[in-house]
């Protein structure tokens, strides 16, 4: 076996650098598409909206623990789109809600019972009521949780207190405003824009495929054969060159998603990490590419075989809004969600749920790569 040589690496490195460059639909592809994107969905969507979920996950803490509070969550329990976790403190269920795991958390205050006791032994005098709020954490890493579950609470509360024919009424017990508690007001660019990152490392796929697929009919593959260059250093310094791009590319999408209001903070070791990760998607997406360049035996179909790996990335895994298991097969969704708890949720680098999605990140990174390698160097090189 040959022993690769790193001048013959760099070459390669500045060969693909210069293609890079040279060739107007490539760079067009590597570094304006990811600016354009970011901007083009910065504008669009910085005013906010969203559209509802189908369950949800609520963490409850009762502080009370009295006839009141069981109708209360039990109440809550009928709820179709509502499922109840019961948590002993508020520091437990702000974990959990800050890794993700829940959706919301409702604190249920040690004089609920008493509260609502007094409004029904007076219920037009108001000034014998014992007031009391019941607190709200919902989770800022998610816009449709935060527009849909304060009303759905608020009813479910109405019902507790003046059984299924509830009116709007003056009542003892208030809702807090979970905006408020959660200091942070985020646009529904925030929430989509972890999937950009992800979005743009996907289309890494279609200029790799591109890329081999052209060497190869050009017999650019060729010529490198009958050189003393080995299938190694060729598939190592193009890999190589392919992750300077995409180191360009999520350095793009950063820099434009903080100009577009994107709140990245001032950690760099949160940023550093979340910069590692989407790095480790463009690795994995370099072993797609090499697949699909294999897949496809002329440049006209490289593109279709390149959208086989690329749509379900972007669909699953992005921010397009859909709940299925489904989404858990894809890469760019432990990316997307590993940024998401980091910037918008506040989950430290640390918690249980971004190293489970930074090593399944890791390990799909490893198969994927080495699986495109092996295929490439067997199949798709020309014999």
């Amino acid at each position: 076996m040959k022993k690769m040589k790193i001048q013959r690496i760099n070459a390669i490195v500045k060969k693909d650098m210069k293609k890079l460059i040279r060739v107007p639909a490539t760079l067009f592809m590597a570094l304006l598409f990811p600016l354009i994107l970011t901007g083009a969905f910065g504008f669009a969507f910085g005013g906010g909206s969203g559209v509802g979920d189908t369950v949800y996950t609520i963490g409850i803490v009762d502080l009370d623990n009295s006839t009141w509070s069981n109708l209360f969550i039990g109440n809550l329990s009928t709820s179709e789109v509502l499922i109840n976790m019961l948590y002993d403190s508020n520091n437990t269920a702000q974990v959990d809600l800050s890794q993700g795991k829940i959706d919301a958390i409702i604190i249920i205050p040690d004089n609920f019972g008493i509260s609502l006791d007094s409004y029904w032994l007076n219920p037009l005098n108001a000034s014998t009521w014992e007031n009391s709020t019941i607190g709200v954490f919902v989770d800022q890493g998610s816009l449709i949780v935060s527009n849909a579950l304060p009303p759905l609470i608020q009813r479910i509360l109405l019902i507790t207190l003046y059984g299924e024919q509830a009116l709007t009424v003056a009542q003892p017990v208030t809702l807090d405003n979970p905006l408020g508690v959660q200091s942070s007001h985020n646009t529904q660019f925030d929430f989509m824009a972890p999937g950009m990152f992800a979005f743009a490392a996907i289309f890494l796929i279609l200029i790799v495929a591109e890329g081999f697929t052209e060497e190869r009919t050009a017999g650019i593959l060729r010529r490198i054969q009958l050189t003393p260059t080995t299938s190694a250093e060729v598939i190592t310094g193009s890999t190589i060159a392919y992750m300077l791009t995409g180191i360009i590319q999520i350095s793009i999408v950063f820099l434009a998603a903080g100009f577009m209001g994107f709140n990245i903070g001032t950690d760099p070791i949160r940023i550093f990490f979340a910069f590692l990760i989407v790095l480790l998607l463009v690795l994995c997406n370099v072993g797609f590419g090499l697949i699909a360049a294999t897949l496809a035996k002329t440049p006209g179909a490289t593109t279709g075989i390149s959208f086989i790996f690329i749509l379900p990335q972007m669909f699953f895994g992005t921010f397009v809004p859909i709940s299925s298991e489904l989404i858990k097969l894809v890469p760019s969704y432990y990316v997307t969600d590993a940024i998401t708890s980091i910037f918008l949720r506040g989950a430290e680098i640390t918690s249980e749920i971004v190293i489970f999605d930074f090593f399944v990140m890791f390990g799909y990174c490893i198969v994927v790569v080495i699986a495109g390698i092996f295929i490439f160097a067997k199949f798709g090189r020309e014999k």
